[in-house]
């Protein structure tokens, strides 16, 4: 597979340009524009569509294979490396990639057997469920037990309103091809989920970067571009955003509402982590079910091997984004959501859930005693946004750890424009408690050094 017209967008400021160029390579892996096993453009070839020297372009990718992201074949080119990540969490490289933002995996057998036990079970559903379609959106059972999932956040939403999708992406996917044509604007926060932007990019979007503060999207930056242009659409992530950790304010959700309105601006509400933030404020679709789309996703606060995601739409546009998943992924895996409505039904996903947070809980707690002050951290999150303090680059900062052995995301993959000095720390994908201390203490080590002369001994 030929990346042809892959080229990197490089970030406007000052540094050099062959680690900028490293950096885009990175940041597009991790939001799935560079697929694994993806040929990279020749060197001479991406050389002469970004006017500069060869050398410039032999140093990114040089760096770049020092990273781990690419290797050379002899006679066959540059390629992105395969990143399949074994049961332990650990590559075979041994990299553990805290890149990855999963849930941590907990040490209950007796809660892991009945997971198992659970989809076992599903054999008393007989034939059907495996030799039979079942309708894009899922069936009425399926959709009954996604209303009570989603009842404990939005009190009054119905199951004629509910759909059941393939994973979030799936969800913003088929929500964004209601909403939008090519070419049109959306909104979303100047960091933001890296699969919203693939899926942006897919779709031919534009997107209209909105700056944050300590509490998140700020409202005024909303209004901002309503009076300049015609958004048709806001996707947003309020409760425990991905990478900040930040959780808007009742107040300012409120706000934000009432822009949305006064402006005529669905919202697309993602509220992949707000089962598991403690005392989360209401979400924006229990305040205006009548305009946001909410996509909760089951992949963060029970299994990402489920890949199922339920979204309630506003009255009246429950057939049209069910068109619009039949389109795109045909039906949702009957397995796959039948796993779910059991584990919902018989109350194992709140044991689930409440596994989840008492080991992110405890791993909040490793990771605030080891690495500096200036991280953001949320209870109820298991992935850390940590500012990178000069002498440091984030470039160097990354490549450094990829070489010892451990894997963090650059802000590049976050951002729509202007990347900052940051990195994303997945506390989940380390296999134990222990193995997450040796990694944290290592990036700890590394961080009190100069990056000229820093040395780790692992």
């Amino acid at each position: 597979m030929l990346a042809k017209s892959w080229t990197p967008k490089l970030s406007s400021q000052d540094g050099p340009i062959y680690l900028a160029i490293a950096d885009a390579i990175a940041a597009d892996i991790a939001s799935g524009q560079l697929a694994s096993g993806a040929r990279l453009p020749t060197q001479r070839r991406l050389a002469e569509d970004l006017d500069i020297d060869f050398t410039t372009v032999s140093r990114a990718y040089a760096e770049a294979q020092a990273r781990g992201l690419i290797e050379g074949r002899v006679g066959q080119g540059t390629f992105v490396k395969s990143r399949r990540v074994a049961a332990s969490g650990v590559q075979p490289s041994g990299l553990v990639d805290m890149s990855m933002n999963l849930p941590p995996r907990f040490h209950n057998g007796s809660l892991t057997r009945s997971m198992w036990n659970a989809v076992r079970d599903l054999e008393d559903r007989g034939p059907d469920l495996l030799m039979r379609y079942q309708e894009p959106g899922g069936i009425i059972d399926d959709r009954m037990i996604a209303t009570s999932w989603l009842s404990r956040r939005l009190r009054d939403v119905a199951p004629d309103r509910v759909l059941v999708t393939a994973g979030a992406q799936g969800a913003i996917h088929a929500v964004l091809s209601v909403l939008t044509e090519p070419g049109d604007l959306v909104c979303a926060e100047h960091l933001t989920y890296p699969g919203f932007r693939s899926v942006a990019s897919h779709l031919r979007l534009k997107i209209a970067p909105l700056e944050m503060d300590e509490y998140g999207l700020r409202p005024e930056a909303f209004e901002l571009v309503c009076q300049k242009m015609t958004p048709k659409a806001l996707y947003c992530m309020p409760t425990l955003h991905n990478p900040t950790t930040r959780t808007m304010p009742l107040g300012r959700r409120r706000e934000l509402i009432e822009l949305a309105r006064a402006y005529d601006v669905p919202v697309i509400e993602d509220d992949a982590y707000g089962a598991l933030a403690p005392n989360a404020p209401a979400p924006l679709a229990a305040l205006a079910p009548d305009i946001v789309y909410h996509v909760a996703s089951l992949s963060k606060c029970l299994s990402p091997a489920l890949r199922i995601a339920y979204v309630a739409v506003p009255d009246g546009r429950t057939l049209r984004v069910a068109n619009a998943i039949r389109a795109s992924a045909s039906i949702v895996s009957p397995l796959t959501s039948a796993t779910a409505s059991r584990w919902i039904e018989t109350g194992l996903a709140d044991r689930v859930r409440d596994e989840i947070m008492r080991e992110t809980a405890a791993r909040l707690q490793v990771f605030n005693a080891t690495l500096p002050s200036n991280a953001e951290t949320s209870p109820g999150c298991f992935h850390v946004w940590l500012s990178v303090s000069e002498p440091w680059t984030r470039g160097e900062l990354v490549s450094r750890l990829r070489s010892i052995g451990v894997g963090v995301v650059a802000s590049d993959a976050f951002a729509v424009t202007g990347a900052p000095e940051a990195i994303r720390i997945g506390l989940g994908a380390p296999a134990t408690i222990e193995e997450l201390k040796r990694s944290l203490s290592v990036l700890s080590d590394l961080l009190s050094q100069q990056p000229a002369v820093s040395t780790i001994v692992v």
